[in-house]
């Protein structure tokens, strides 16, 4: 049965071979640095159940260690800029059909492998989907294309490197968040909210759920790190077990609210700020400032659909 310890398996040889050609990128003066780091995070992903939970805190300090050093760099491209130009001005906007492929993938093998249980960990189908959409689109792009199978390594490598650290601060972040909830910081969350918002006001409860989605991911930088807290003090004590709400509606369209939150904060660094480093952009919060209001409706809209299909 496929199941998420195969996805890991995939993104781990990935990772492996990043850190393969970044060690032998001579044109990065700190190309050690970077093979250490990708290649730490494919062991994470290869073996991180049989390293047990002190090996991968080490791992994870690791990590750190080399990022907060100033252990990460960047080699000279491949290829000349012209003639990446003239690529991307010879196929036009027909290359993000290739990344469609991806979601639509995705989407139609979380409907479609619920048919065949016996084939796909009925738990993790979407991440599966997701997994199969990428191999796909990257055979249909070398097909294409006419690449070598290793371009798609090298170029992989080169944008992984280009993003640097960010590249894992979704992963760090949610763990927080997790490390956050275990503590009790989702009780104190939820005291703190209920002398706020009006005794038997299902409506108030919804709205702070949501804003409290979209607050606490713009100071945290990751609403995988804002949902664990979020949930535990309003989601499950008053949306779901006070009010009965669908668990499903509310835990999937709360992350929603949050992405919100992601949208509109420089925290989200991946998300906002190396976008914004990479385009060489003046302003380093114009990506930021491009997504406000296509956030803040956005927002509202989650919070009515909570309110009207969740309960």
């Amino acid at each position: 049965m496929i199941g998420l310890a195969h996805v890991y398996i995939l993104a781990g040889i990935a990772f492996a071979a990043f850190a393969l050609l970044s060690a032998g990128d001579a044109s990065n003066p700190k190309r050690w640095g970077n093979a250490a780091f990708w290649g730490l995070l494919a062991l994470s992903m290869l073996a991180g159940d049989q390293l047990g939970d002190f090996a991968n805190g080490l791992l994870v300090l690791a990590l750190v260690a080399i990022a907060g050093f100033g252990g990460l760099g960047r080699g000279e491209q491949r290829g000349s800029a012209e003639a990446r130009a003239a690529g991307a001005a010879r196929h036009g906007n027909r290359l993000f059909l290739l990344a469609l492929v991806i979601p639509a993938v995705a989407l139609a093998g979380t409907f479609g492998f619920k048919a065949v249980p016996w084939l796909v960990d009925p738990k993790n189908v979407t991440l599966v989907s997701l997994a199969l959409g990428a191999l796909l689109a990257l055979v249909l792009g070398m097909t294409w294309l006419k690449a070598t199978p290793a371009e798609p390594l090298h170029e992989g490598r080169r944008l992984m490197d280009s993003v640097g650290w960010a590249a894992i601060l979704p992963q760090m972040l949610a763990s927080l968040g997790a490390v956050f909830a275990l503590a009790g910081v989702g009780q104190v969350v939820g005291d703190l909210m209920s002398a706020v918002i009006p005794d038997g006001s299902r409506l108030a409860a919804v709205i702070a759920y949501g804003l409290g989605m979209a607050l606490f991911t713009m100071v945290m930088g990751n609403a995988f790190a804002a949902f664990p807290v979020m949930t535990a003090a309003i989601g499950l004590p008053l949306l779901i077990h006070q009010y009965h709400g669908d668990p499903a509606v509310v835990a999937a369209i709360g992350m929603l609210a949050g992405f919100c939150g992601t949208l509109m904060t420089p925290m989200a660094a991946n998300f906002n700020v190396v976008p914004a480093a990479l385009l060489e952009l003046k302003d380093r919060n114009a990506v930021v400032k491009a997504q406000i209001p296509t956030a803040l409706p956005l927002l509202a809209v989650n919070i009515a659909l909570i309110w009207f299909l969740a309960f």
